[in-house]
Parts: C-alpha cells; sequence; structure tokens
C-alpha cells in the first residue's frame, strides 16, 4: 500500500492520483476485505476527538487526502516531503470506473437514493459500456435491524463486486465500512457526495475555484442549515489544531496529542 504520513493524530496516505487508483484496483483484485476513507477537515478533527473514529481511520487500507487543507497540510507538518495533491473521491470515482472497465473489474453502488444511482447507473453505461455494474442498494435512512443488514451483505456477496462504492456520508459510511470489514468480500471506498456529482444531480465548481480552496464555500452556499455549524465549528478547530501542533514542532517543544 502507498506510505502514510502522520497529520495530527491521523495517517494520511500519500501518492499521486495514478498510485491510488492502481493501489485500490490491486486491493479489488486481491477480494481483500478492506476499505478505503477520503479525509477532509471534517473526517480529521472528528478523528482528533473521538477515538474510536481514530481507530477506524488507521485500520484503513488507504486514507486519501480528499481536502485542499487536509493535502496541504500534510506537507507542512512534514518538512522535506513533496507536496501531495488533493486526492477528492469526486475525481477518484470516475476515474476508478474507467479503470476498472479496463481492467474486467466488477463495481457495486451502495447508498443515497434510487433516483441518484438510477443516474449514475445511466451515466456509467453510456460512458463505460463495458463496465461490470453487479448491483446497488439505497438503504433507509435509519438503522439496519440485523437482519435486513444479514440479507444486505448476503446481497453484496452475492453479486461479488471487486468494488463497493459506498456513499452514507462521514463519518457514517466510515463506521459501515470498518464494521463490515471481514464480512464483505471486496474493496470498499467511502466516497460520500461524489454519488449525486457523477450523477449529474449536482454541480461541481470549476477547477480554478477548486485550487482556491472554495469548495467549502460552495458547498455552504448549497446547504446552509445543514453545514454551517460544521464548517464555523470543525474548521476553526482544525486551524487552532494545527497551528498548535506546527508551534509545537517548531520550537521544539513535545507534540500535544489527542487523549486515548
Amino acid at each position: 500500500m502507498l506510505p502514510k504520513l502522520p497529520l495530527l493524530d491521523s495517517w494520511i496516505s500519500t501518492g499521486t492520483p495514478a498510485e491510488f487508483v492502481a493501489a485500490i484496483l490491486r486491493l479489488g483484485a486481491m477480494r481483500a476485505s478492506a476499505y478505503v476513507c477520503f479525509a477532509n477537515v471534517h473526517m480529521v478533527v472528528e478523528a482528533q476527538q473521538d477515538a474510536g473514529f481514530r481507530q477506524i481511520l488507521r485500520e484503513a487500507a488507504l486514507v486519501a487526502p480528499d481536502g485542499s487543507p487536509v493535502a496541504a497540510s500534510v506537507g507542512w507538518l512534514n518538512p522535506g516531503t513533496p507536496p501531495q495533491p488533493r486526492i477528492a473521491g469526486m475525481d477518484l470515482l470516475p476515474a476508478l470506473l474507467a479503470a476498472a472497465a479496463e481492467s474486467g473489474q466488477s463495481v457495486y453502488f451502495y447508498g443515497t437514493t434510487e433516483a441518484v444511482l438510477a443516474a449514475m447507473v445511466a451515466r456509467a453505461r453510456h460512458e463505460l459500456p463495458t463496465l461490470r455494474i453487479v448491483g446497488t442498494c439505497s438503504p433507509p435512512f435509519r438503522a439496519l435491524t440485523p437482519a435486513e443488514d444479514a440479507a444486505e451483505i448476503a446481497a453484496i456477496n452475492a453479486a461479488d463486486p471487486d468494488l463497493l462504492f459506498v456513499a452514507l456520508g462521514c463519518p457514517r459510511q466510515e463506521r459501515w465500512m470498518a464494521a463490515h470489514r471481514g464480512q464483505i468480500r471486496a474493496c470498499m471506498l467511502g466516497v460520500g457526495q461524489a454519488f449525486p456529482v457523477y450523477a449529474g444531480l449536482e454541480p461541481r465548481l470549476p477547477a480554478w475555484a477548486r485550487r482556491l480552496w472554495l469548495e467549502w464555500a460552495y458547498r455552504l452556499w448549497l446547504e446552509p442549515r445543514r453545514l454551517w455549524r460544521r464548517y464555523l465549528v470543525t474548521n476553526s478547530r482544525f486551524l487552532y489544531l494545527l497551528a498548535r501542533r506546527a508551534t509545537a514542532q517548531l520550537v521544539g517543544r513535545p507534540v500535544p496529542r489527542a487523549t486515548a
């Protein structure tokens, strides 16, 4: 797998987009019951505050630096390392589908709504006619009963995908993947908001705006009631933790760590 570098108390995988695609395809080919996380600021702060979630990230096969601040901070806190590009789930999803179509690997989409899944399948079949889509599932927006969960696991394993794309939102999708490691025979990828974007049901900022780190502002504009508190509190907390860690490293003091 790809090397990991510390960011606060999380470990972030490093590499180019092509290296991430190749590593994920290797996991799919191995039929490893493994999972891949795409870490933004929210996820890193969640891991800092929640020891259980921090362990989930540590046990991930790959933790891609999904957010631009996360990718940049990996370099800031690890001097001498090459610049790390952002590895966004929204970018890697179409790249992985194209690579899976070329290599013959099969895929399964789990999460969001039936409308989103139908639009995703329509686009994938139009653009990638050789891609093997072996199943989709839109689970209810509530906790599943043990019987429901067992039935979904059985359905996924019966479809036998190499790559299982999961979109349940952070941190629910990461907890779901960790809970099902060892039960589902596939490489699971928590790609969250990438589903409606790939489906064409949600627009995305142009590349120049993403390079200016404005995607969070766009998401806030789209969903102010749901996201204002997360961005106000979480982003401020991330900047505080980052400054504290950088200052400690600069002056040679013991690096502050999250409590177990």
